[in-house]
């Protein structure tokens, strides 16, 4: 095996250990659905929890009527009580979470909105070979747009510092 394989093979056996196990998400998304629960209880809201596994995190989804207070102006609300959610995780597993929630599917919408800004950056870049620029956007939405830019054949960076921080999209 050359030195270059044992390099690639050692590469690959460090991200097989990062990437959690189907059951350790599992128990992620219990964890959080137990949580949210205890919060709607709490604000003596109605609604059901969702569970899957997607992109090696565990999504966890409330829905059901008048839950809009819950995910806030902008998703500021929504952006907090995901923190709080993976504390929560954190705090019974031992181990920080990756996990994202959702609430009356704002971040589902949020996705699809952002889906769109890409396929028409990736257009105007196209058409002009220029870069550009995006408006400054959470963590989240700068991943959805990465990835569609990504998706669409051209690149993109994530330029700035938080809470400013935005994406660029780039030629090919």
């Amino acid at each position: 095996m050359s030195d270059a394989d044992a390099g690639a093979a050692a590469v690959q056996d460090v991200e097989a250990e990062k990437k959690p196990e189907l059951s350790q998400l599992e128990h992620e998304g219990d964890v959080a659905a137990d949580y949210l629960e205890g919060l709607l209880d709490i604000a003596d809201m109605d609604g059901d929890i969702d569970l899957d596994v997607e992109n090696d995190r565990a999504v966890v989804s409330v829905v059901g009527d008048d839950l809009g207070s819950l995910a806030g102006p902008d998703g500021e609300v929504l952006d907090a009580l995901q923190d709080l959610t993976r504390l929560a995780v954190l705090r019974e597993t031992g181990e920080r979470s990756r996990l994202m929630l959702d609430i009356g599917g704002f971040r589902a919408q949020r996705k699809s909105e952002l889906v769109e800004l890409a396929k028409r950056a990736v257009e105007t870049v196209r058409a002009s070979g220029e870069p550009e620029s995006l408006g400054a956007m959470t963590p989240f939405e700068r991943k959805v747009i990465h990835d569609a830019v990504a998706d669409a054949g051209l690149r993109s960076e994530s330029e700035g510092a938080e809470p400013r921080r935005y994406v660029v999209v780039l030629p090919a």
